[in-house]
């Protein structure tokens, strides 16, 4: 095992850095695509029972984004730390870091399924329901609850191993999911014609399977890692390490929660169309980002094993290179989305209201897409590398700071317009905020470089 470590730290801080982003990110891009795949279909089966069906999606994914809020903050707390300690060669510390991660995760997910089901009806108004989606919701929303301990804890482990540089494996246990919800919303909405039932029992099963798979990994000591209940460490030093370095993802995923529920609230003056329509367009955007995305997962091993080496030069050359192609493949993305944005709402849902709205508010968010990367990039730096503060107000910028002050203001003075503008307002603003925050960051990364030659 002690060769099998030096070999893997070998890899991380000696294979040329380009080369090795793209042999973790490839991995990482593809269970990227597939969950957002399958989170697309889901909208396309469901975007065949009527508008209001397919409204409802939108609105439970406020829910799913709780869920993944509690996941990433455990499982990008604990990878950004755990690549920091293995880069150190600190490999029982790390131990523990993946064990209380894993465990805390867990807890949160039964509690959040708990809650759910005494509150259902009031959680799903909460998340921006009308009367007449309600009813979906509530189905949907059920399902998802049930899958809550799974869809959190597996956050986990995706993020353990990838931090690990073990991306592959991880692909293994999203992308198996991922298919198996695929086929089974196909089964169950066209065969057994269950409804938007059927859509969200797909994705409980599915997110189980992944969740086994996922953990068989750990289980068979595929990993450095482990989940062995010795390791356990319910301190405040452990956990408060944890959520601290994970706070940037809970604030980027929480605020996305909260943004999901005050756009189905704006959009709903408008009706079901505009929710359904403001549904669609932020899952088109999520899939096209996931390419940009993975690629830029696959940097945060490589900076966390080599900034905890103290191989500054190599932290610099991965974000430029992660910088520069996402900046190039998110152009292209746009030209296509901006072109095709009618047929590309009318797929998932073939209504004339639908498509009107949903086009506007698609092209739109396509001129601004290639700023993405890089402040896409720049938080995932400054997560990785510990950097708490910066890192949490720029994963807080974008849907947050900026986007939730743009749909609630912007509607009173330019209408509909108000609400399909707001998210290309907010990613100009915090494209710049990133512009000047990263320079502090790089001044910064400069001084520990001169103090770690003396």
């Amino acid at each position: 095992m002690s060769r099998e470590k030096q070999s893997q730290y070998d890899r991380m801080t000696g294979q040329p850095v380009e080369k090795l982003i793209l042999e973790l990110g490839l991995p990482t891009t593809i269970s990227m695509l597939v969950t957002n795949l399958y989170n697309m279909a889901d909208t396309y089966f469901v975007g065949t029972l009527g508008t209001s069906a397919s409204g409802a999606t939108g609105v439970v994914f406020g829910l799913m984004a709780i869920l993944q809020a509690l996941g990433f903050m455990f499982g990008h707390g604990a990878g950004s730390i755990i690549s920091r300690r293995l880069g150190a060669r600190e490999v029982e510390d790390a131990r523990r870091y993946s064990a209380t991660s894993f465990y805390a995760a867990l807890i949160s997910g039964m509690l959040v399924l708990v809650l759910g089901m005494c509150f259902l009806t009031p959680l799903v108004r909460l998340l921006g329901s009308t009367d007449t989606i309600l009813p979906f919701a509530r189905g949907y929303a059920f399902y998802i609850l049930l899958a809550a301990p799974a869809m959190v804890s597996s956050c986990v482990m995706n993020n353990i191993l990838r931090y690990e540089g073990r991306a592959f494996f991880a692909m293994i246990g999203l992308t198996s999911g991922g298919f198996l919800n695929i086929f089974l919303d196909a089964y169950f909405l066209r065969v057994l014609h269950m409804g938007i039932e059927g859509a969200g029992l797909a994705t409980a099963i599915s997110q189980y399977l992944s969740f086994g798979i996922l953990l068989s990994m750990f289980l068979r000591k595929k990993t450095q890692t482990t989940f062995e209940i010795r390791y356990i460490s319910f301190t405040v030093k452990t956990l408060g390490e944890i959520v601290t370095t994970g706070l940037p993802s809970l604030a980027r995923q929480g605020l996305a929660s909260i943004s999901t529920m005050v756009l189905n609230h704006t959009a709903g003056v408008y009706g079901d169309a505009a929710i359904a329509a403001m549904s669609i367009v932020n899952r088109i955007s999520m899939f096209i980002f996931s390419v940009g995305l993975g690629i830029g997962q696959g940097f945060q091993p490589v900076c966390g094993f080599n900034y905890g080496a103290k191989l500054y030069d190599r932290v610099r050359q991965g974000f430029r290179f992660c910088v520069k192609w996402g900046t190039l493949f998110l152009v292209a993305a746009g030209i296509v989305g901006y072109i095709f944005a009618p047929q590309l709402v009318a797929v998932f849902r073939n209504d004339p209201e639908v498509v009107a709205f949903g086009t506007v508010a698609m092209r739109c968010q396509c001129i601004t897409f290639p700023l993405a990367a890089y402040a896409l990039v720049s938080n995932m730096m400054t997560q990785t590398m510990g950097k708490t503060l910066p890192a949490t107000i720029l994963a807080a910028a974008r849907q947050g700071l900026f986007f939730i002050p743009a749909v609630l203001l912007m509607p009173l003075w330019l209408d509909q317009w108000g609400v399909q503008l707001a998210q290309s307002v907010a990613d100009v603003l915090s494209f710049a905020l990133t512009v000047v925050m990263m320079r502090r960051v790089f001044q910064n990364l400069q001084a520990e470089e001169h103090a770690a030659m003396l």
